[in-house]
């Protein structure tokens, strides 16, 4: 064999690997209740933050937890404690997806959240083209 089919062999082995790699640490989206039903098993949970309840964050205690109830999509509420530092704006936020994985006693550990804020482009703050053509008038 040459030398150049040997490397193109080595690299197809690693993209091969890559590939399966990557696929088997994808994650799916679920609801609460398929999060609950597979603790261990990652899921993105969408959701919103449930505003009831208080969102807890001790930066003495523990910097890098925050604490907070959720509503899943279909209403179900779940205490999520999130890795990381509260997020700005997190009681601003309309969704939540929720990276992490369900553990035993029925509480979601979150290792990453994504939020979606309110947008200031928003129906209340719409212009209106006639209005502003006539405007310039």
């Amino acid at each position: 064999m040459k030398r150049n089919h040997i490397i193109a062999i080595v690299i197809i082995a690693v993209a091969i690997g890559a590939l399966v790699g990557s696929l088997y640490d994808s994650s799916t989206y679920a609801d609460l209740d398929q999060a609950m039903a597979h603790p261990g098993k990652e899921f993105h949970v969408v959701g919103t933050l449930d505003r009831s309840e208080a969102i807890i964050y001790e930066p003495s205690l523990n910097a890098s937890l925050t604490t907070f109830t959720m509503l899943d999509l279909q209403g179900k509420r779940c205490t999520v404690h999130l890795a990381k530092a509260k997020p700005q704006d997190l009681e601003r936020s309309e969704r939540l997806v929720l990276i992490g994985e369900a553990n035993a006693s029925g509480e979601f550990e979150a290792r990453d959240m994504l939020m979606k804020c309110p947008s200031k482009y928003n129906e209340e703050n719409k212009v209106d083209a006639s209005d502003a053509f006539s405007a310039k008038r």
